[in-house]
């Protein structure tokens, strides 16, 4: 998926899902946040947390990201694993996993584990390929063609949806967009940028990539106060 983001309609994707981040995480306050995977998109730079860390899923893409001249602003600062977070439970704030989920061998694992380090009220960004969508239906013609990446692992929204409803992972926000087709050509994804604005009014939900914002609600408790303290209720009149 790097070497597809260098085509046109990877950097679409990026612009696209940088703009999404920026607005999703720009009023999330608190003190700790984490971007796992895929560096080329700063998803925490419109964040104002005193600890904003990076962590890549392998030793071969920090390598790659260490050698790389952006890599001087926006370092990598560890290398984990998506299913396996070695983070204290109720210890994060804010986590982005863009295309995390669909890169890991196990998605419902790694949901698990953000629900248990996410402290209460704490947010999560998920960026991910819409399988429904025209992208998912050009892969599926042409499932070895350059101008996608292969979306055969890719996790519909609805389906993510009953994940995070079972991990008490509330759905804030979605937004889906990337109408345009998937072509190789620069200039024809230019010819095609009409269709941004017609995909939005007519078929927002078949955009290739969705960005949701969730929420980890926790149920509160009700103290019960002593016996001594509860008014006894007096006895109605009788009606005459």
């Amino acid at each position: 998926m790097h070497h597809w983001l260098d085509s046109p309609t990877g950097r679409y994707l990026l612009d696209w899902e940088q703009q999404r981040c920026d607005e999703a995480v720009a009023d999330v306050f608190g003190y700790h946040s984490l971007q796992l995977g895929l560096p080329m998109l700063q998803g925490l730079r419109a964040n104002r947390m005193p600890h904003r860390w990076l962590a890549l899923e392998s030793g071969a893409e920090a390598a790659a990201w260490a050698g790389a001249a952006p890599a001087q602003d926006w370092p990598a600062q560890a290398v984990l694993e998506a299913s396996a977070l070695p983070f204290a439970e109720a210890s994060l704030d804010l986590l982005v996993l863009p295309h995390t989920l669909e890169r890991t061998p196990d998605p419902h694992g790694a949901l698990r584990e953000v629900a248990r380090v996410l402290v209460p009220e704490g947010r999560v960004v998920i960026c991910g390929i819409n399988p429904a969508s025209w992208w998912g239906m050009q892969s599926a013609l042409s499932p070895r063609s350059a101008r996608l990446p292969d979306v055969r692992s890719a996790i519909g929204y609805w389906r993510l949806r009953d994940w995070l409803r079972l991990l008490a992972l509330d759905v804030q926000a979605v937004e889906f967009g990337c109408h345009r087709p998937a072509v190789q050509s620069a200039q024809w994804h230019q010819r095609w940028g009409w269709m941004d604005a017609l995909g939005e009014r007519a078929w927002p939900i078949l955009g290739g990539v969705y960005c949701v914002v969730a929420v980890k609600r926790v149920p509160g408790m009700r103290l019960l106060e002593p016996a001594w303290r509860q008014r006894q209720q007096t006895a109605a009149a009788a009606a005459p």
